[in-house]
């Protein structure tokens, strides 16, 4: 189109526009309605998949759990029903061969242990670990406190580490730290206390709720050295299969079973759950997506409706136009930019009410209550943000094509008979 062109093109929509702000005022906020909930659906989705996969690392990112069981298949001639127990050295092992992980662990477990604190005494579950357990599953320690470490693995140190929520419940207001308790009849410092985490996965119950001490404390106490569970951290999700892989080989060559017996390796891939994950996510928030643009679906065509009113009531108008020569661009381009107009205008205030919801929102409190917690705060991203702009633009330019079309199909001839 020529500057010429241009400059009628905006002249007429121009004074269009100043005939029909009543109009233009009821589309633009029917546009900022359907912005307003397209962004709050994608908004609420986009905190609830970020909440989820950040409660998923709760428990560690990129880990696998390996429980033993009893071999199902014949292998090498050894019969089926053979116990795998795997002890405290095979970590060890395993540490050896495995070439695609970034840390093992051994776990063993007492479900029902004696404790006391001053007038305090009760069952709890205690958890022993190697010393790498507090940064692979992710047991960071409040501030004042610590994690034990290798020298209190090595040395049989008796110094336990506490889930926040049994902390809290014992010790109340005072600071555990320092404190002096009693395991299984024996006394323990208690060196550190867990920063609370969203934890959404778990196995034999919430990290909350445990207590740690050094794997081999555990065995000197308890007199066990056999494995409850085994855990393995992988570099990256991309590495687990092999690192899985890699460990049905290696212990298969240790004890004697075949690696695809899967009542052997019964294996949770949390790796491999965070994906399935994201997938869900990503299914809802198209979901999401698909209801919010419907939404907005109907304020273009609410626009596209009162494009075609207004063609309709300038008929006569647009054919002594097309009579005196006017092209086609003229009579078209009006209305096309009339459409964009309402949906952008319609957008932007849209997304500042959207923008001041969401921040609103995101001030609430949600601390002590589980769901508000899970669910997470709305969260704006520029992925929802382009999106939103693809739409809008795409509902403004169809609102304003099809009515623009059929004002440049009348007929010169007949419009001039219109009344």
């Amino acid at each position: 189109m020529r500057p010429l062109d241009v400059r009628v093109v905006w002249n007429l929509f121009v004074r269009a526009s100043s005939l029909e702000r009543k109009r233009a005022g009821l589309t633009v906020a029917a546009i900022a309605w359907g912005t307003v909930a397209i962004l709050m659906l994608l908004a609420f989705g986009e905190g609830l998949g970020r909440q989820m996969m950040r409660s998923r690392a709760g428990m560690g990112e990129n880990i696998a759990v390996w429980w033993p069981g009893e071999t199902s298949k014949v292998w090498q001639g050894l019969p089926t029903g053979r116990p795998i127990r795997p002890q405290i050295d095979d970590v060890h092992y395993l540490r050896s061969r495995l070439a695609d992980v970034e840390g093992v662990i051994g776990e063993l477990v007492s479900w029902q242990t004696p404790f006391s604190w001053g007038t305090k005494n009760l069952n709890i579950r205690v958890v022993g670990t190697n010393w790498e357990y507090g940064v692979i599953r992710h047991h960071f320690a409040q501030e004042g406190g610590r994690f034990f470490n290798a020298r209190d693995e090595l040395e049989k140190r008796r110094v336990v580490f506490f889930g926040d929520e049994i902390a809290a419940d014992i010790f109340g207001e005072v600071d555990p730290v320092g404190q002096t308790v009693e395991l299984a009849g024996s006394p323990f410092l208690v060196i550190g206390v867990m920063n609370k985490k969203l934890q959404m996965g778990n196995y034999g119950g919430p990290d909350s709720m445990h207590v740690v001490i050094p794997i081999t404390t555990f065995a000197a106490i308890f007199g066990r050295e056999r494995l409850n569970t085994l855990v393995i951290k992988a570099a990256s999700p991309e590495q687990m299969p092999d690192a899985l892989e890699q460990l049905g080989n290696a212990m298969s060559a240790r004890f004697k079973f075949d690696p695809t017996d899967d009542e052997v390796m019964g294996v949770w891939d949390t790796a491999e759950g965070a994906r399935i994950m994201n997938n869900v996510m990503l299914g809802l928030q198209i979901f999401l997506g698909i209801i919010g643009g419907l939404t907005l679906l109907i304020g273009g065509i609410g626009v596209a409706n009162i494009m075609y009113a207004v063609v309709k009531e300038k008929t006569r108008e647009i054919g002594v136009q097309m009579a005196l020569g006017a092209r086609r661009g003229w009579i078209t381009g009006p209305f096309v930019l009339q459409g964009v107009a309402y949906t952008t205008v319609g957008g932007l205030f849209g997304m500042v009410i959207a923008i001041v919801i969401i921040t609103l929102l995101g001030l609430l409190p949600v601390e002590g209550n589980e769901a508000l917690e899970l669910m997470g705060k709305p969260t704006l991203s520029w992925q929802i943000a382009v999106v939103t702009a693809l739409v809008l633009g795409t509902i403004g330019i169809l609102a304003g094509y099809f009515p623009a079309r059929r004002a440049a199909s009348v007929d010169p001839a007949e419009t001039l008979r219109y009344e």
